[in-house]
């Protein structure tokens, strides 16, 4: 088989038992009879090591930047997902299907996807976006959010009113969490450009209106608005 040039077929018996319980990765050939999650695992430790996030990584990046990153990440996710050495020789305008991409190899793909980046991705992941470079351009779309200067501030923003509205607040508990959020809605018109009226949600007339006068319900309809 190893010197000469013709394939042969042949009936072969295998005990794909045997080949799960080998302490390293079955070879490539072999890994369809025998899939493991020994690999797997060891690749979603290596993306969850300690140091920057994926998005923290971008985020210091430019848009071209950002899609060369995910790109590369996508190419070495394929690498090894298809027991390549490197993801250098994936061509990230190359189609999956060309790659040797199937049904199971596909899912796992989305899987480790998944790991590296957090996003909930469907398992008709690489047929919606066929090449490495289609799919990293979905990634940071999909990353748009909390790439964006505001995205983690009004994610927070909306935990909170996640919090208040499921507190059943009412009496001294209302009141102190409305002097909070008066004190939040100052912070905000502090900022160089914004009025406190504006983030109210006033007409350019009423921007100079004490956030002391502001109703209750108004606050917390605000706060339903910032999500």
């Amino acid at each position: 088989a190893l010197h000469v040039d013709d394939a042969v077929l042949a009936a072969t018996r295998l005990d794909t038992a045997a080949l799960r319980r080998q302490n390293t990765e079955p070879l490539p050939l072999l890994r369809g009879l025998a899939p493991t999650t020994r690999r797997r695992t060891a690749v979603a430790a290596d993306t969850t090591a300690s140091g920057p996030s994926l998005v923290q990584r971008l985020a210091g990046l430019t848009p071209e930047e950002q899609q060369q990153a995910l790109t590369d990440l996508v190419r070495s996710q394929v690498s090894d997902v298809l027991g390549h050495s490197g993801g250098d020789g994936v061509a990230a305008a190359r189609a999956f299907k060309d790659l040797g991409f199937d049904s199971l190899t596909a899912v796992e793909l989305r899987n480790q996807l998944h790991t590296a980046t957090g996003l909930r991705l469907p398992a008709t992941l690489i047929y919606d976006h066929p090449t490495p470079a289609a799919l990293a351009a979905h990634l940071l779309d999909q990353l748009a959010d909390e790439l964006s200067p505001t995205g983690p501030l009004l994610a927070e923003l909306g935990r909170l009113r996640s919090v208040i509205g499921g507190a059943g607040l009412g009496g001294s508990a209302q009141a102190d969490v409305v002097a909070a959020l008066r004190e939040l809605l100052t912070a905000a018109g502090a900022v160089p450009g914004v009025e406190a009226g504006a983030v109210l949600g006033e007409p350019d007339a009423a921007h100079d209106r004490d956030l002391d006068s502001a109703s209750d319900e108004e606050l917390f309809a605000l706060l339903d608005d910032l999500d």
